[in-house]
């Protein structure tokens, strides 16, 4: 029953826009939750109540950095986890709002928003 229950979970994280334009970005690298307002255009409380869900899912990981949170993918364990999260690398990348989001990252480089 854990199992299905865990699998429920999980599909319903991906079951959300947001929430899938966050994991794409994802895939590029470790991003802090600045990064990601900037990007998604988005306030920050949503993103973070949409990182929230997807910590409880078990398909981001945090670390700490002083005040800083950064995000990132769990690393590969298979299994349905990881087969979803490579279907939103290869099968959702062609989206245009996913495409777009990808390219604002881009444009920030290697700075951080809110260190400014």
């Amino acid at each position: 029953m854990q199992a299905l229950q865990e699998t429920t979970t999980r599909f319903k994280a991906f079951a959300d826009p947001t929430r899938l334009r966050i994991l794409n970005l994802l895939h590029e690298r470790e991003l802090c939750v600045c990064h990601l307002v900037e990007v998604l255009q988005e306030a920050q409380p949503k993103i973070s109540r949409h990182l929230a869900l997807l910590r409880a899912a078990e398909l981001v990981t945090v670390r700490s950095d002083g005040t800083w949170r950064w995000y990132s993918l769990p690393e590969t364990r298979g299994g349905l986890r990881d087969t979803l999260l490579g279907c939103v690398r290869t099968c959702l990348r062609s989206a245009e709002e996913l495409k777009g989001d990808l390219e604002r990252l881009a444009s920030l480089g290697d700075s951080v928003p809110c260190s400014d």
